[in-house]
């Protein structure tokens, strides 16, 4: 299998797709381990987790270079991912044993009563390509300190990551027959599907999310699904400093070149303050670096799949069919790689796909709105439920709108953010389940009940 860089369109590098018949042995081998590192204390796996925290630190310039030369993101943006994925782990290394411990809820009377968090057995993660550190660590790492087996299968957008990731556990501790990097495309997927795994964790699209529920149900096995999102931005118009917001808005539409599941996808704006924003956004907008991801001074890097390029080029061409107008970018960048420019589109509507559908790019829509319940009926009309953002003066008047939004998420006065310490999920399209938070370590664990009478 070949490994692209997207930036330059030249192979990085060859690897060896694994067989079925390969992830099926993998598969038995992590089986059988499953149940030595299952037996370890808490504290054992802790400290092999431990080691796998600081080898991110001490290997974090080869890790970085080769995440930007095979997802084409900047490269001062792989090192704040992977200090991001390190923040992550930190909180699992110090919430874990607590969260992992068993629980006396009766300890008087005739019965006592406690509960046992025990793993769930062999999981698969079969993971995303644009932040395969943060959503790797979000599943990985409580499943390993919950003593499961992982089956792990990168992206084939970003496997030489996963096989760093492989190599850093190995070297910090964790036996190879309890976390395996299962190689390839969809096939190597299917694979995972057909096996009697223990619980199937995924991340990226609603449509490959809905295929694998529907193949893994009857299973009864913990399913759980993190998906994409069409997250709206609504800009209140008691705002104190425009150009302040419209630079935020600015960095939540195309950071990490836009591909993020929780990236500003779409912005509504109060009417008293729309036409300076939209003037300030698209002047910031107009002045983004867009290169080389190698280069320090790169903002906006290439879009790591070919085929997402002409899937934005075609929702600009839709929405300026429509009526929409360009005021900055729109077309692809003359030059090799896969690259588009930043765009800005006012006189949007939902009639057009740019804001009903997942762009997944430095795109989006700023549409006018007179007053909250508009804007808020608009935020509403979608099959996603993931992030939302309110920008306002007013946190009384922001909640008024959140708390009409269908949405795993809301933020007020933030956007595109994810914090260690609070469950992230998806409603309606956007997923089932959760990760990180205390419940994100608990998805990995399934209680037993114990009734003891003496």
């Amino acid at each position: 299998m070949q490994i692209i860089n997207p930036a330059t369109e030249e192979v990085i590098e060859e690897v060896t797709e694994d067989t079925q018949a390969s992830a099926e042995a993998k598969y038995r081998a992590v089986k059988k381990g499953q149940r030595s590192w299952a037996a370890l204390g808490v504290e054992e796996r802790l400290a092999c987790i431990g080691r796998f925290y600081e080898a991110l630190e001490t290997e974090k310039r080869v890790l970085a270079e080769t995440l930007t030369a095979e997802t084409g993101k900047p490269l001062q943006q792989s090192y704040n991912e992977l200090n991001g994925a390190r923040g992550r782990i930190k909180f699992f290394l110090e919430n874990g044993v607590r969260w992992l411990a068993e629980e006396w809820v009766v300890t008087e009377g005739a019965t006592r009563e406690k509960i046992v968090y025990e793993p769930l057995g062999v999981i698969a993660n079969i993971s995303a390509w644009n932040y395969p550190y943060l959503v790797g660590v979000n599943v990985f790492i409580p499943a390993l300190l919950g003593g499961n087996g992982v089956l792990y299968k990168p992206s084939e957008y970003a496997t030489l990551t996963g096989l760093h990731i492989q190599r850093l556990l190995y070297r910090s501790g964790i036996p190879e027959d309890v976390f395996s990097v299962v190689v390839g495309k969809g096939d190597a997927g299917e694979w995972l599907l057909q096996l009697p795994l223990n619980g199937y964790f995924f991340t990226g699209s609603y449509r490959t999310g809905r295929l694998i529920a529907e193949r893994v149900a009857s299973k009864l096995a913990p399913c759980q699904l993190e998906l994409g999102g069409k997250d709206p931005l609504y800009v209140m118009d008691d705002i104190d400093n425009v150009e302040r917001v419209a630079a935020a808005a600015l960095e939540g539409v195309v950071y990490n070149n836009g591909q993020s599941c929780c990236a500003v996808e779409r912005i509504y704006v109060q009417e008293g303050v729309y036409d300076a924003f939209v003037r300030a956004y698209t002047e910031q907008a107009k002045k983004l670096v867009v290169g080389d991801p190698m280069e320090q001074a790169t903002e906006v890097g290439a879009l790591t799949r070919p085929g997402q390029l002409e899937f934005l080029l075609g929702q600009i061409d839709d929405a300026v069919a429509k009526g929409a107008r360009v005021l900055a970018g729109g077309k692809r960048i003359d030059r090799k790689g896969y690259f588009i420019e930043p765009s800005v589109l006012v006189d949007v509507n939902h009639g057009m796909r740019l804001m009903t559908e997942e762009s997944f790019g430095p795109v989006v829509g700023i549409q006018r709105v007179k007053d909250d319940a508009e804007a808020a009926a608009l935020m509403e009309d979608t099959e996603y439920g993931l992030t939302a953002a309110v920008y306002s003066a007013s946190f009384e008047r922001a909640e008024k709108v959140m708390q009409q939004l269908n949405t795993g998420t809301v933020y007020w006065n933030c956007c595109d953010r994810v914090s260690a310490t609070l469950p992230w999920s998806g409603r309606k399209h956007s997923g089932l389940g959760m990760t990180l938070s205390y419940q994100g370590i608990r998805a990995f664990v399934q209680p037993k009940a114990y009734h003891i009478r003496p």
